[in-house]
């Protein structure tokens, strides 16, 4: 018996495997990365499928950063009026936790009209004269609940499911679910109005998702997007020999070790350099005719939330995937009756003229337009009578939706006779994004990405599609 015939025999199957391990591993790296490979030459914007018919195409999500007073912009509850100045029933105070009320604080009811509109008898606030021209196209959600009750972290949990840090916003799993229609802009675009929100740029990130998904903001002075230019001294005959250049390396790089990171990177540099010539003109408002500016209230070269409105309309219609509107100071813990009419004549004019416009345009149906601050305001008095606020509220809030496949001129729900608890169809954050998935045509349980060993999604592992709000 020879040396090979001897190793032969006395080699047992798990010394195979455990001498043989390294080179198996190898093997199966090697087609794993190949494998890859084909994944990542294939654009990483592109369309991609539905689970399901689409209702909508497109969202603008106008986020009242600070929290509106749906108590009197959405809300009337002439209980609430009739007992104000009285103490607070004990039962709302027991097991709840709030940001500033101490002790046992006294109700407040509105001070201003709620009317009827349209042939659906939406109620809503004197506030909103130009929303009340729209009421029949808006659905009401009344019992929208989240699980933060401060600003910060009610923000992220409004926007990414959870409320610390490191998840992917919304707009970042729209984009990952779909894939972008625009070839010269982002499939993602966030407009602030004020100051930054609390929870930050992380509102719009992408986490663990791909960066190509991250949300890219579009500023009012400046470059529209940072570093859009090219400096001084170069052409764009030169910008674009650096950039095959540096493509040339990213895909080496690629081959070599199979980071998908490089496929975002490449992607980005290209979008970036198209962008040079479609931004521009994208954010010239002073190409909109006359009629369009008073309908939204706009100043070209001014910066201002009817500005953004319209630039949102200008966006979908280019084909960008999902559009963010911050705006900010709806905090009102004193002064409300002063300030919340400040604050709602600078956004009813523009949140109507962008329903009008998109569907004068044919795009309201496949554009899903979304209203909400991060929570509520409470039935209950913050401070004194002269400077009278109202503190956070999670238990129960509104937000309102329309187009996109949404039974307008509705509401969604019911809470109790002061605007306190939800007693007919609560909506979780995790169902009302659930809800939002699927007018997009995406079933909320299959948008998955693994990430550190585990499957996340952006419900989490809850979320219940709200079917009577859908047309």
């Amino acid at each position: 018996m020879n040396s090979i015939d001897h190793l032969r025999i006395g080699l047992t199957r798990r010394e195979l495997f455990r001498r043989s391990g390294m080179g198996l591993g190898a093997i199966a790296l090697s087609a794993m990365l190949d494998r890859d490979r084909g994944v990542m030459a294939a654009d990483v914007r592109g369309p991609r499928p539905t689970h399901h018919v689409p209702r909508a195409k497109n969202v603008i999500f106008l986020h009242m950063v600070g929290a509106p007073s749906h108590l009197d912009l959405f809300e009337y509850k002439p209980e609430l009026v009739a007992y104000d100045g009285q103490l607070c029933p004990e039962s709302l105070l027991e097991g709840q936790r709030f940001a500033f009320l101490r002790g046992h604080p006294k109700l407040l009811g509105t001070r201003f009209r709620f009317d009827r509109h349209g042939e659906s008898g939406l109620e809503l606030s004197e506030l909103l004269p130009h929303l009340a021209g729209v009421a029949d196209d808006l659905a009401v959600i009344k019992t929208l609940k989240t699980e933060e009750f401060n600003h910060g972290p009610a923000q992220l949990f409004l926007q990414t499911g959870f409320g610390q840090l490191g998840r992917p916003s919304l707009g970042s799993w729209v984009s990952y679910g779909l894939g972008s229609e625009a070839d010269d802009l982002p499939s993602f675009v966030v407009m602030l109005t004020g100051k930054l929100a609390g929870g930050g740029s992380n509102l719009w990130g992408s986490g663990f998702l791909p960066t190509v998904h991250q949300g890219v903001e579009f500023r009012d002075g400046g470059d529209p997007v940072l570093f859009l230019s090219n400096p001084p001294g170069m052409s764009s005959t030169d910008r674009r020999t650096i950039l095959d250049g540096i493509r040339e390396l990213n895909t080496e790089r690629l081959h070599t070790v199979g980071d998908p990171e490089i496929t975002t990177r490449i992607a980005q540099y290209e979008m970036a350099y198209r962008m040079q010539s479609s931004v521009p003109e994208l954010v010239d408002l002073a190409s909109e005719p006359p009629h369009i500016h008073r309908l939204y209230g706009t100043k070209p070269g001014r910066a201002s939330f009817a500005n953004h409105c319209l630039l949102a309309r200008r966006l979908v219609e280019r084909g960008v995937r999902f559009v963010q509107l911050f705006n900010a100071d709806w905090d009102h813990h004193g002064n409300i009756f002063n300030g919340l009419p400040n604050k709602a004549r600078e956004i009813d004019q523009p949140c109507a003229a962008l329903i009008q416009d998109l569907k004068q345009r044919g795009l309201l149906d496949d554009t899903l337009v979304i209203f909400t601050g991060e929570f509520g305001r409470t039935p209950m008095l913050q401070g004194d009578r002269g400077t009278a606020g109202r503190d956070h509220h999670k238990e129960a809030f509104c937000a309102w939706m329309a187009g996109g496949g949404v039974r307008g001129g509705t509401t969604y729900g019911r809470t109790d006779d002061l605007g306190y608890h939800a007693v007919e169809d609560p909506m979780h954050v995790n169902d009302f994004h659930a809800t939002i998935l699927h007018l997009l045509g995406l079933d909320h349980t299959r948008v998955t990405f693994t990430s550190q060993g585990r499957n996340f999604r952006l419900t989490d592992v809850g979320g219940t599609v709200a079917t009577k709000l859908l047309a």
